[in-house]
């Protein structure tokens, strides 16, 4: 039987979805509004009962449906003329026919992989599973990969490494708040995802400690008990610093360290190179700083490390993150509940839009393309040849580079590569190369006024599909309004163009009918949906991935199972059962599978997977593993022609590229523009005032933006928000500088002088 959307709205005129935004994936209900003489809209009202944000919401979901307003929005297809080199309205047909032929024309020209596939982290699960299968089965390209390689592609890296699995973070959002000690690295978290900061709040409330690194005195570092402020680019030798003396203190869990893990002795080889004076040069943060927050972390009973994209986007990352893991297993800090490693991702589907196939070397299911057996799987749900699959294709940075040379036609879908991305006036004269350009959006972003196509797409709330979030949680968006005539989804848009490119069949336009064939194609892997369904989702606010269809007595990398010979542990679960069943403390994720994340009764209906490796880790040999790393500098670090250091970030009433939220006014008002910041001896040395123009130069190019002088931030650094085009854009001077493991670039850190300037 199919799901009904709104079928389970606790009211006929409510529909229960979520936020259009980041991964929280934060829970809302949408009622319909009638103005007078106007067309039906909606507006968001509270939803109090799902889990990870419990009604609360940012300014950007509450204004979530100002983008649905057919006056700010794409409401009909649009193709650029030769005669007059505009864009100009067109039918369906026409624009589809136009895609369908510059696609097919440019690989029969120069091959297959000369055609292009660039998705996005905000795509639905299944608008990334097809978008995928369409890229290999029907363009038979390897040349695909999405704006989430920008995101936490180096935590999924490290994941990888050292647990075996990538989830952003291995439990419920909510056990945050009932740990000890929380460590938060790089994640302005108060702006960024603001109705988390609740479980922050709460974490103190009940005594716990929260500790943040981060080189700017940011709101969220306004609420910490410690605040490590080091310089850019040096999160890695921080980390390894705390691990020294963990070691030399003799704080290590010796008997975790020997039952759970393997590669310790060079792990701690590497560490003890590099002892607190040395990580006080290189940082900036003083010896005593390290040693607190070494007592606060391990002073408590259970302690976590969240890494944001503060120290993932280097182009170290992979081994920043994994220095940070490293000392959650030295301390036995992880596979335990209330304890562990996780990453806050930062878009509304980066967990979901790579396990499914957006990713240049992934399959469904998180399965690798270059795995014969994962090629086999696939190709049959697909109905093609393991053969026919292309192999793995370039990371996103270096797609976009290839573009107008070995790429030369792009498809492209949610996402504005030319305000979002590295080094964005290079990116931009290479999409500006193409010789064929489609976009599907929902506005007409700065990369989509480039194409020679564009397509009008659904919103939010005019479509069903699931969203996974940060926590592994997969939760179901239901459509509240039809799309305006003269908009498609894009499943249809997908299964239009696959038509018109010999495809008839196997790409449906019905969002429950994409994700039962992903159910199929993600079954057996690592990021198993086979038991997850739409219904289940509606009537348990989501549900926690790994969930394979059926329950088996031997759950392998989750280790569901309670063992004797692992009594520690399963108290530590039947505690978590005990707290569920508290009133007063009820947490319904702990009570799926006792908080091991999937015990329950063999062969029956899998629970999902609330909390990953409380009995073994995800590895061949269950044991978790340590990365022997050391500190290495920046990819671009000061000297005399350009002494400063530039990082970036998000500010709270803006989304990323903004292509969205600066088309809602509410929050133009709050953040109408980019700026720069800089502190009051930098200020006073360049003769810059508040509110002047400053331009930010890098070997890259030139932004300028209005100075804001403030002592949150250190004397050798500035920093820029990256949610604005034109002059101001953050990332027309960000370094392309790429990680050896993740192809993440160096958004974080680069050498940049600063220059008075009259705008």
């Amino acid at each position: 039987m199919a799901y009904v959307p709104g079928e389970h709205s606790p009211a006929s005129d409510h529909v229960d979805t979520h936020c259009p935004y980041c991964s929280l994936q934060c829970g809302m209900a949408l009622r319909p509004v009638v103005p007078d003489g106007g067309p039906v809209g909606v507006e968001v009202v509270e939803r109090a009962a799902f889990p990870v944000n419990r009604g609360a919401l940012c300014g950007k979901g509450r204004t979530a449906p100002a983008v649905l307003s057919s006056r700010v929005r794409l409401t009909e297809p649009l193709v650029r003329r030769p005669d007059s080199g505009r864009l100009e309205p067109a039918t369906w047909e026409e624009a589809l026919d136009r895609i369908a032929e510059g696609l097919a024309a440019t690989g029969r020209a120069y091959g297959r992989d000369a055609v292009g596939v660039f998705g996005g982290g905000g795509l639905t699960n299944e608008k990334a599973y097809a978008l995928g299968k369409f890229a290999r089965v029907v363009l038979g390209t390897s040349q695909i990969d999405y704006n989430g390689r920008f995101c936490m592609s180096s935590a999924a890296a490290a994941h990888q490494r050292a647990f075996g699995l990538d989830r952003g973070l291995p439990f419920p959002l909510a056990d945050v708040a009932r740990t000890g000690c929380v460590v938060l690295v790089g994640s302005n978290l108060a702006e960024t995802m603001p109705p988390a900061l609740r479980h922050l709040t709460e974490l103190k409330e009940a005594g716990g400690r929260l500790i943040v690194v981060d080189p700017r005195r940011t709101r969220t570092a306004e609420q910490a008990d410690l605040h490590l402020a080091p310089r850019p680019g040096t999160d890695l030798a921080l980390a390894l610093g705390l691990l020294h003396l963990v070691v030399a203190e003799g704080r290590v869990d010796e008997e975790f360290v020997e039952r759970r893990t393997s590669g310790w002795p060079e792990a701690r080889a590497a560490a003890m190179a590099h002892w607190p004076e040395l990580v006080e040069r290189i940082t900036g943060v003083p010896v005593p700083e390290l040693r607190k927050a070494v007592t606060m972390f391990c002073g408590a009973e259970n302690s976590m490390v969240l890494t944001a994209r503060g120290p993932e986007q280097q182009s170290k990352g992979t081994d920043t993150v994994g220095a940070w893991i490293n000392l959650c297993l030295a301390t036995g800090r992880a596979g335990r509940p209330l304890s562990g490693y996780g990453c806050l991702t930062g878009q509304g589907n980066g967990q979901g839009g790579r396990e499914h196939g957006q990713k240049a070397d992934q399959l469904p299911g998180y399965r690798k393309l270059d795995d014969s057996a994962a090629r086999a799987h696939v190709a049959a749900v697909w109905g093609v040849e393991p053969d026919a699959l292309p192999g793995p294709g370039r990371s996103a940075y270096e797609l976009l580079d290839a573009l107008g040379r070995d790429v030369r036609a792009l498809l492209l879908m949610g996402s504005n590569p030319l305000v979002s991305a590295p080094r964005a006036a290079h990116v931009e004269s290479r999409l500006r190369s193409l010789d064929f350009l489609a976009v599907a959006d929902v506005v007409l972003s700065e990369t989509a006024a480039l194409a020679d196509v564009v397509l009008p797409v659904a919103q939010w709330a005019e479509e069903t599909g699931t969203m996974t979030n940060l926590e592994g949680r997969v939760v179901l968006r239901r459509a509240a309004l039809t799309p305006p005539p003269g908009v498609r989804t894009d499943l249809q848009v997908l299964g239009g163009l696959a038509a018109r490119l010999g495809w008839e069949k196997g790409f449906p336009a019905d969002a429950e009918e994409v994700f039962e064939e992903l159910r199929r194609a993600s079954a057996g892997g690592p990021a198993d949906y086979s038991g997850i369904t739409y219904r289940r989702i509606a009537e348990e606010d989501g549900v926690f991935w790994p969930c394979p269809e059926r329950t088996e007595r031997t759950e392998g990398a989750i280790g569901a199972e309670e063992t004797e010979a692992d009594g520690s542990e399963g108290a530590e679960r039947a505690q978590c059962a005990e707290r569920a069943a508290d009133a007063e403390s009820a947490d319904p994720d702990c009570a799926k599978g006792t908080g091991s994340g999937g015990a329950g009764r063999a062969g029956g209906p899998h629970p999902g997977t609330p909390r990953l490796f409380l009995d073994r880790f995800a590895t061949d040999d269950g044991r978790a593993r340590f990365a022997p790393v050391g500190h290495r500098p920046a990819a671009e670090e000061p000297d005399a022609e350009y002494p400063v250091l530039l990082t970036t970030g998000r500010v709270l009433a803006q989304y990323q590229s903004g292509a969205q939220t600066r088309r809602v006014a509410e929050l133009n008002e709050a953040a109408p523009g980019p700026y720069v910041q800089l502190h009051p001896q930098l200020a006073e040395r360049l003769g810059a005032v508040e509110g002047a123009p400053i331009a930010v130069v890098s070997r890259r190019g030139r932004a300028v933006a209005p100075a804001r002088i403030s002592r949150d931030i250190r004397p050798d650094t500035v920093f820029m928000p990256f949610h604005w085009a034109g002059p101001g854009r953050a990332n027309t001077v960000t370094n392309p500088a790429l990680d050896p493991v993740s192809r993440m670039p160096e958004f974080k850190v680069c050498a940049v002088r600063l220059e008075l300037s009259e705008g």
